[in-house]
């Protein structure tokens, strides 16, 4: 089962990956993942990447390919992956074709979660996040039972529940303008490979799961 999945910010992709490397054992393989313990353990390819970002330059398709092709030659991946957050565009869609073609591990299934525009704007305007144990909660759907205040059980007074900078309104706005941008051709290029499967998104966490893994089985 070697996947990519695409999904707008607030569609539920990450967690879908999560439950399917538990369920399977197939790992999610995140280029933001990569990148950052790539940085963090100094390797080359860490390094090379840290003097892009050092520069305030955008990390190199073939460093984060690079990375792409270590992660993926690791026992975990022997029996799958899962591609969350690469490609981002047609380019670079065509250049990971070739890395999977020449290490043999072509691409089964692209799946895509399928969020409503306004739905997406109320789960993630709607984010709120405890700053102490890092609990989510959703103002919309998923509401503290202490309100503006985390429920878990800290000591002392329950700290008050904030939103990310990157949750509020206009910022989501520009977001998701600018994944639909990205994203679009991206989508009609694997639709047009037959590699593509559209799960609705707009569901219970359940619901989403079992439609997902029947795209990704099928």
């Amino acid at each position: 089962m070697r996947l990519v999945l695409l999904g707008a910010p607030g569609s539920g992709k990450g967690t879908q990956a999560q439950r399917l490397r538990d369920d399977r054992g197939i790992p999610q393989v995140s280029s933001g993942d990569l990148l950052r313990d790539a940085v963090a353990r100094g390797t080359d390819l860490g390094k090379r990447a840290k003097a892009s970002m050092d520069a305030g330059e955008l990390v190199s398709d073939e460093i984060v390919l690079g990375l792409i092709r270590e992660r993926l030659g690791r026992p975990d991946a022997s029996k799958g992956f899962i591609l969350d957050g690469y490609p981002r565009n047609v380019a670079q869609a065509g250049a990971l074709d070739a890395l999977l073609a020449e290490i043999g591990q072509p691409i089964d299934a692209v799946v895509l979660m399928d969020v409503d525009q306004n739905a997406l704007v109320r789960r993630l305007t709607g984010r709120r996040t405890c700053p102490v144990c890092g609990k989510v909660f959703n103002v919309y759907f998923s509401p503290s039972a202490a309100g503006d205040r985390c429920d878990n059980d800290h000591e002392g007074e329950a700290p008050l529940l904030v939103q990310r900078a990157d949750d509020k309104e206009d910022v989501i706005a520009n977001r998701l303008k600018v994944y639909e941008g990205q994203t679009q051709p991206l989508v009609e290029h694997y639709r047009s490979r037959g590699l593509l499967k559209v799960v609705n998104a707009d569901q219970t966490v359940e619901q989403v799961y079992a439609d997902f893994l029947r795209a990704a089985e099928k």
